[in-house]
């Protein structure tokens, strides 16, 4: 998709595609309006090696 020179720096919601002025808008619309699939995913950021993997040291 491309976009117009105008839209480029408007940050957008990489789930619903919707734009907004600013990321504090954005934040705000992914905390109330997405609140299931981040509260889902929380778990995703707690991140460890997986059985196997070495160290190099």
């Amino acid at each position: 998709m491309v976009l117009p020179l105008v839209d480029e720096d408007k940050p957008k919601c990489f789930l619903c595609h919707d734009m907004f002025e600013n990321i504090e808008d954005l934040q705000k619309h992914q905390k109330t309006v997405h609140k299931d699939f981040f509260e889902f995913h929380e778990d995703d950021q707690k991140r460890q090696p997986a059985p196997g993997d070495v160290s190099i040291f």
